[in-house]
């Protein structure tokens, strides 16, 4: 956690320096304020670990009542799901995907002008995601799909592991680093064709993380949905509460005709 701590004051003190530069101001960082709100979102995220491991495993009768039937109608079809290899896959395009904020931002030379600033929103997104699972996954019982499955041993269906799975934490962090990916590329670089792709992209990468755990039998498919929303809404709005509106393009236009003259100046926000 030290390490942690020591990292992200080192990216916060980026900021002043590379908001010195000539480039475009498209966020508003304040050192205070926005370390304040990674600092709170790291010590919540470190709680909702705690309260994570210190859960209790199911008792024999808890178990004998986790049939099918007592299960939400929408998440009934998927009790019972267990897949080793997909539990394994699901951790591919979910490490992957944290580093594509990094490498969009050194990539794009928009961004890479302000690649300290973007950094420091970035940690900031996924500390408030992080905080928003460990909490939620921490203080909320509920058993994952593959408790419902009889074939498998007593053991890894009592564990203190398998009673977690609200929300769909990788889902949710996956969606949070994608979809900040996305707003920041398009916030940079608003007139660009690559975005419906970059969007696309964003999109796809979670709902793939989504499905390989939903298949692995660690999520339900509201657990799914509820991670993706959460983790896709701190991705956009973190960056969007931060943005400023500033002029993004000033004109005169001249106009005239028999009875009068004049210019017009036209202007258009961020």
């Amino acid at each position: 956690m030290k390490k942690c701590l020591g990292i992200l004051c080192i990216i916060c003190c980026a900021i002043t320096t590379f908001s010195q530069n000539d480039s475009v101001n498209i966020y508003k960082t304040n050192l205070v304020k926005d370390g304040a709100i990674i600092t709170s979102g790291i010590a919540l995220t470190a709680l909702g670990v705690k309260l994570i491991n210190d859960k209790k495993t199911l008792n024999p009768a808890e178990l004998v009542n986790k049939t099918k039937e007592s299960v939400f109608f929408l998440d009934r079809s998927s009790a019972g799901f267990y897949s080793q290899k997909a539990d394994d896959d699901s951790y591919i395009p979910f490490q992957a995907s944290f580093a594509m904020p990094v490498l969009m931002a050194l990539i794009n030379k928009n961004e890479r002008k302000k690649f300290g600033q973007i950094m420091v929103l970035y940690t900031e997104t996924m500390a408030l995601t992080g905080a928003l699972f460990t909490m939620s996954a921490g203080n909320i019982n509920r058993s994952r799909p593959y408790v419902y499955n009889t074939t498998l041993t007593t053991d890894m269906r009592i564990d203190k592991n398998a009673q977690r799975a609200f929300f769909a934490g990788h889902t949710a962090a996956t969606a949070a680093a994608t979809f900040y990916m996305a707003k920041v590329f398009s916030d940079f670089n608003p007139n660009s064709k690559a975005k419906p792709y970059v969007w696309a992209f964003a999109a796809s990468v979670p709902a793939l993380v989504g499905y390989l755990r939903y298949k692995a039998g660690m999520h339900f498919l509201t657990d799914n949905l509820l991670g993706y929303a959460i983790g896709a809404g701190a991705g956009i709005l973190v960056p969007q509460f931060h943005k400023i509106k500033t002029l993004r393009n000033v004109s005169f236009i001249p106009y005239g005709g028999i009875s009068d003259k004049g210019i017009a100046l036209v202007y258009h926000l961020r």
